[in-house]
C-alpha cells in the first residue's frame, strides 16, 4: 500500500506545523500538528512506511529580516532585489527559510520520495484557493469544505487548524505526483519543488 505524506512546514517552532498522512483509497490516516524539528523528524523516524510513500513538504517563509511595512511587503515579491541602491544585506530578501533542508535530503538517501511544494502555488493549481485574506478564519473554513466536497474526504464538521489543511493539500500534491500528474518548477536545496501540471 502506498501513502501520501503532507507537510506543511512552519517558518520557525513557536508557529504549528501540520502533517498528514493519505493513503491509496483517500482515507485520511493521520493528521496533527508538531512544532519542533524535533518533532518532525521523530515522526519521520518512526513512521514504518516510509519507502513505501511519496512525501510533499511545503516551503516555509523566511521570517528573518528587517521590520517595516515596505520590507515586507518588498520581501514577498522581491522588488527591492533589482535595485542597487537597497543592497541585500544579510540576504533579508531570500524568501524561503531553509529550515530542516538537511534533514529531508537525508530522508531521500535512506529511500524515501521526497518533494518540496510552495503552498500558495498548489492552492491555485488544485482550484483550492479563496477570495478570502490567507489564512483568515474564512479562507480556513473554505478550504476545509473545498477539501471536503471537491476532493471527498472525510473531514470533521468544526474547524481544523490551517497547518493540517495545508498538510492535506500536500498529501493531495503527492498523490498527483505519483500519478506523474507534476511538473518540477525549481530546485532548493537539492530537492524538486513541484506543482500540478496545468
Amino acid at each position: 500500500m502506498k501513502y501520501y505524506i503532507g507537510l506543511a512546514l512552519a517558518s520557525t517552532s513557536a508557529m504549528d506545523s501540520g502533517v498528514s498522512v493519505l493513503d491509496e483509497d483517500n482515507n485520511l490516516i493521520l493528521v496533527d500538528k508538531l512544532y519542533k524539528m524535533d518533532d518532525i523528524t521523530y515522526f519521520f523516524d518512526h513512521f514504518s512506511s516510509l519507502k513505501q510513500s511519496e512525501i510533499c513538504i511545503s516551503l516555509a517563509w523566511d521570517r528573518t529580516m528587517l521590520e517595516g511595512k515596505w520590507r515586507v511587503l518588498g520581501k514577498q515579491y522581491q522588488l527591492v532585489a533589482t535595485n542597487k541602491n537597497m543592497p541585500n544585506q544579510a540576504n533579508w530578501t531570500q524568501r524561503y527559510s531553509a529550515r530542516g533542508a538537511e534533514y529531508f535530503k537525508s530522508l531521500t538517501e535512506q529511500g524515501a520520495h521526497v518533494s518540496r511544494f510552495e503552498i500558495y502555488l498548489t492552492r491555485q493549481s488544485l482550484n483550492l484557493n479563496s477570495c478570502f485574506k490567507e489564512r483568515s478564519p474564512a479562507d480556513c473554513k473554505f478550504l476545509q469544505q473545498t477539501l471536503k466536497t471537491e476532493w471527498g474526504l472525510d473531514l470533521p464538521q468544526n474547524m481544523m487548524p490551517m497547518s493540517q489543511l495545508e498538510a492535506i493539500t500536500g498529501a493531495l500534491l503527492a498523490k498527483e505526483n505519483l500519478k506523474n500528474n507534476t511538473k518540477v518548477l525549481f530546485q532548493f536545496k537539492d530537492l524538486e519543488v513541484i506543482d500540478v501540471a496545468g
